[in-house]
């Protein structure tokens, strides 16, 4: 059985929720979920990721990447068909309305019949990528999967899910970069 994993920002979507990067109580930036990836705080900064929390926000103005929309689309078909399992690691948190995300997801053809979100942001261990690498491994200890893939836009996931190879030697692991027009780049 297999296990595939998506990420939403900016690999299903393009978003147009921004990452507040405030120091003593004013806003000093604003950052696109690709330049989060990338920006590290400096001395008395702290994250808001209050538009990141809001779900009409997320309907409203998240586009969907057509190419993997249709992936995801295709694959969600598959794995109910073949016993194989889906999810959503998001590096969000719990959104302040989950109807609202869930029909938003329902709306471009992400069946959450089928598929369940896990919300890292929920877990604060400094990263996405590490809060991310305790997801996988919740579903890999189980024992259920013999293969698993990810498909994510920052490398920096992309590595620390890789890194779980060697943990889990008998399980074959896959990862595919997603550019801004969705194509994917197998990682290594």
């Amino acid at each position: 059985m297999g296990l595939t994993v998506f990420d939403i920002d900016d690999t299903l979507f393009n978003t147009k929720a921004k990452v507040q990067v405030k120091k003593d109580g004013k806003v000093l930036k604003q950052l696109s979920a690709s330049e989060y990836n990338s920006y590290r705080l400096q001395d008395g900064e702290s994250y808001d990721y209050g538009e990141f929390k809001n779900a009409s926000l997320f309907a409203k103005t998240s586009t969907p990447i057509a190419r993997m929309i249709a992936k995801a689309k295709a694959i969600i078909k598959n794995s109910v068909a073949q016993g194989s399992k889906v999810i959503i690691s998001t590096a969000r948190s719990d959104m302040d309305n989950k109807e609202i995300f869930l029909r938003a997801l329902d709306a471009h053809g992400i069946s959450t019949d089928n598929i369940h979100v896990e919300r890292a942001g929920n877990l604060n261990l400094g990263s996405s990528a590490k809060n991310k690498k305790v997801i996988f491994r919740k579903y890999l200890r189980s024992g259920r999967y013999s293969r698993v893939r990810f498909f994510d836009d920052d490398m920096n996931n992309l590595r620390s899910f890789l890194s779980l190879s060697k943990e889990y030697p008998n399980i074959e692991f896959s990862a595919y970069h997603v550019g801004k027009d969705g194509r994917t780049k197998t990682i290594r």
